[in-house]
């Protein structure tokens, strides 16, 4: 039988340092591995470097440095992945308000519960301001407070995207005579562009990934659920010292729809099987796609469809270079895809979503690869390539992997598949 159109996937005994299947290697520095999901497996992350206090600081610089550009006088971040960015405080955002005030120079300030006063304090490592509120206060008038003893008593201040609506309608009331702005223009530029210690934190959380990845699918087996093949990868995220993400499996038709079903599924020979995992490692992010048949071996429209796809991604990356426009990336991939006589557009079967999302410290951020987004390349930048093939009543193939811009053009965090019973090189 011919390699290229034989299914991957049987399952083999499994040793470390071993092949897994016909197809690919399995990775070698992960300790022993079983078929039945009870691997054991050693931590990959004993060598990475933490983001450092130093860079931080360098953070809060350019967003003060932004400020003054745009003319805004601080910035009000609540507790969430901006707040981590700037501060590295991980703080869970509830009903009771916290958050940090980022002046246009000066000290940053933190507004929290008073009863948290303690348990915050242990983690500031910028700036020292801290202003409690009881639980019978309001936190809104401390962060006025807060405002004016920096000599901001009127003025645009920025509000970060992700402060939710009733922190927001507390500030505005509390302080009627400020300007109210979004702090866009300052979190954006910062948090888009990645530092050579945020690349190499997303390049372990790929690795981790991949390798991840690798266990699942040698796990398949005919009558197995998604649940199942969910529960393996996110075990082996955490085993390899990740915090597991997402694992989104997929069988058969159920691949045409890009964010799964709700019906049930069983792994049959012939499936495609959709695989879309991801982890974090010191809150930094992985998104990896793959699409494999299952069983037997892929039939003429899977290969023509799989190919199809791995054309798609190849020109989209193609067309990454600086100074271009976002929506020249989802151009190049889609066109593959429509000259095939898919689509046209969004429309199904064909490509319904953007070629790409920018990726970071959340799955999802900005510098999406999408029609009229005109937003230029820059050295830095990170985002997916991911143009799906749905095809509603038959199966999806999805290949996706995540890439950094350099001043050369677009580099891989992950290598994409080389064929349909390759899914790693």
């Amino acid at each position: 039988m011919n390699l290229k159109r034989r299914n991957f996937i049987q399952l083999s005994t499994l040793v470390a340092g071993s092949t897994v299947t016909a197809g690919f290697t399995t990775f070698r520095n992960a300790g022993k591995t079983s078929v039945n999901g009870t691997e054991t497996l050693h931590s990959m992350t004993q060598d990475i470097v933490p983001i450092s206090l130093y860079e931080r600081m360098d953070r809060v610089a350019k967003a003060q440095r932004l400020m003054v550009q745009n003319r805004i006088r601080a910035l009000v971040i609540e507790a969430g992945t901006s707040m981590e960015y700037f501060t590295g405080i991980s703080w869970w955002p509830s009903e009771r308000t916290m958050v940090a005030v980022i002046p246009s120079s000066g000290e940053i300030a933190y507004i929290c519960p008073g009863f948290e006063e303690a348990r915050f304090r242990e983690l500031i490592t910028i700036g020292k301001k801290v202003y409690v509120w009881q639980e019978d206060e309001s936190p809104y008038e401390q962060i006025i407070h807060a405002l004016i003893d920096a000599d901001i008593s009127s003025g645009k201040i920025g509000i970060e995207e992700q402060l939710r609506f009733f922190i927001f309608n507390g500030i505005r009331k509390a302080g009627p005579t400020m300007e109210y702005v979004s702090g866009d223009p300052v979190t954006v530029p910062c948090r888009m562009i990645k530092s050579a210690a945020e690349l190499a934190l997303m390049q372990k959380a790929t690795d981790i990934t991949v390798a991840a990845m690798k266990i699942g699918i040698s796990n398949l087996k005919e009558g197995i659920s998604p649940s199942e093949i969910t529960s393996v990868i996110s075990k082996a995220h955490a085993q390899m010292g990740a915090r597991p993400d997402f694992a989104l499996v997929l069988f058969g038709t159920s691949s045409a729809l890009p964010h799964g079903s709700i019906k049930p599924q069983l792994l049959k020979k012939g499936d495609i099987v959709l695989m879309d995992c991801g982890c974090k490692v010191e809150g930094y992010c992985s998104d990896i796609t793959r699409t494999i048949v299952f069983g037997a071996e892929p039939t003429n429209r899977q290969l023509e469809i799989w190919d199809l796809e791995q054309k798609s991604q190849a020109a989209g990356f193609a067309a990454a270079r600086i100074g271009i426009a976002c929506e020249q990336v989802d151009a190049a991939a889609r066109k593959v895809i429509t000259d095939a006589g898919f689509g046209p557009g969004y429309k199904l079967p064909g490509l319904p979503h953007r070629t790409g999302h920018g990726i970071g410290m959340d799955g999802h951020e900005w510098g999406n690869m999408v029609k009229g987004n005109q937003l230029e390349l820059k050295a830095g930048m990170c985002f997916s390539i991911e143009p799906t093939i749905s095809i509603p009543g038959e199966f999806g193939v999805r290949m996706e992997d995540c890439v950094y811009m350099t001043e050369e053009g677009a580099k891989w965090f992950s290598q994409p598949a080389t064929s349909i019973n390759k899914p790693f090189a």
